[in-house]
């Protein structure tokens, strides 16, 4: 039974790594660190992806792009939210809106929160207007507060192409 709305959650985290570029739906931001994966460590397409994957009860990213994959080791996350798009698309849901908090010491980010949101805006199909991207920090508690990782969370909001 296709019902007219529906809502998943999307969590992600990746440890920080220097040498690699810090990359946020698919923005670089001039930073000395980047974040640690087998893809470009994208957090906040991670963790979109895994909302609109939830929605869908398709499990998670891993399910669909494995770590241990040799044909992901550097790939842009941009195609794994597009696949998880895509997937919605063929069951007949279509994104309405997006919301995404992303937790991070350093740098600040509010000056990319522009570009962060139209690129997230443009991969996902909406209006900037329908997307929403908050900017956190740890209060130095715990991994994310002591400068050893970053998390995104994400909420996807999914309505039925027939509504």
């Amino acid at each position: 039974m296709q019902t007219p709305f529906r809502i998943g959650q999307g969590w992600d985290t990746h440890r920080i790594e220097t040498g690699r570029p810090l990359i946020l739906a698919g923005v670089q931001i001039p930073s000395d660190f980047g974040l640690a994966g087998h893809s470009d460590a994208d957090v906040l397409f991670h963790a979109v992806t895994d909302a609109v994957l939830g929605a869908l009860a398709l499990g998670d990213i891993g399910m669909h792009f494995p770590d241990t994959a040799p044909e992901w080791k550097g790939a842009g996350s941009a195609q794994f939210l597009e696949h998880a798009l895509k997937l919605a698309a063929e069951r007949g849901y279509r994104p309405v809106n997006v919301d995404s908090t992303v937790i991070l010491e350093r740098p600040k980010l509010k000056d990319f929160r522009g570009a962060i949101r139209e690129s997230l805006a443009r991969t996902v199909g909406l209006a900037p207007e329908c997307v929403s991207v908050k900017f956190k920090t740890a209060e130095r508690v715990g991994p994310v507060g002591e400068g050893r990782s970053c998390e995104a969370q994400s909420v996807v909001l999914l309505a039925s192409q027939k509504a």
